[in-house]
């Protein structure tokens, strides 16, 4: 079979469904789960979005595109969802924002939705909001590590980055050398209290990854993290496979 170059747009073969996940304050939010198409998952991503009152949803690129390539070159499991009156094609999840408290019930109704479905390998990745997200509520049993995207530190505190030192669990933070947050420097000094906690500086890289080869970068740092053995992904795909419609 003629192989095809894995565009921005291209969608490789996965067993994907649509789910609800259901939170403690009583709301249901709607996400996705891809799987591998003909294999069991060797780790599972969950993936918290950026901010929605700026336009993040499960569907921003990022995770989109893992989504749509992971499960076939990694052998990855990625479930995204909408927090809380957030919307996306998937649909709206109930609730309505409430900057990074209630929000506490939607990063946990995640977990344990990947706990019941017996996903392995539990990595929480966040991306701007969505890693203060995991910082203050992502240490929870069975959560492997963390693989934070563009960390702002906007809501996360002193904290919430102490209790992440004393569990000694991993931490991985990709800081864009041209984000609009927080810079590799300061994000050095900021994680420094966390003795497990690795900093990339990403050359040319801005808070939101926009371009293939920053979308190549971060999936490739995601990969090295979760499931090194994946690596290098490839650039072309020699199966069947489907191409997006623009959004």
């Amino acid at each position: 079979m003629t192989a095809r170059p894995i565009r921005a747009n291209s969608i490789l073969p996965a067993r994907r469904e649509d789910i609800e996940l259901h939170t403690a304050d009583g709301l249901t939010l709607v996400g996705e789960l891809a799987l591998p198409q003909s294999r069991p998952p060797v780790a599972t991503l969950v993936c918290l979005h950026p901010l929605p009152t700026h336009g993040g949803m499960m569907d921003s690129h990022l995770f989109r595109k893992a989504a749509w390539r992971l499960p076939a070159l990694a052998d990855l499991a990625i479930l995204r969802f909408n927090t809380r009156g957030t919307s996306s094609l998937r649909g709206t999840s109930e609730g309505a924002f409430d900057a990074a408290v209630g929000e506490r019930y939607d990063v946990a109704a995640a977990i344990e939705y990947a706990e019941f479905a017996e996903l392995p390998a539990v990595w929480i990745v966040g991306w701007s909001f969505g890693t203060d997200l995991a910082l203050k509520y992502g240490a929870e049993p069975g959560v492997a590590g963390l693989i934070l995207l563009s960390p702002p530190l906007r809501f996360a505190t002193g904290d919430d980055l102490a209790q992440w030192a004393r569990l000694g669990t991993p931490v991985t933070a990709l800081v864009p050398e041209f984000d609009d947050y927080l810079r590799p420097a300061e994000a050095a000094k900021r994680f420094a209290s966390v003795p497990e906690a690795t900093v990339i500086d990403v050359d040319g890289g801005k808070h939101l990854w926009v371009g293939e080869n920053q979308t190549r970068r971060v999936l490739t740092e995601i990969v090295a993290v979760v499931n090194a053995a994946a690596l290098p992904l490839p650039t072309e795909w020699h199966g069947s496979g489907a191409v997006a419609a623009p959004s």
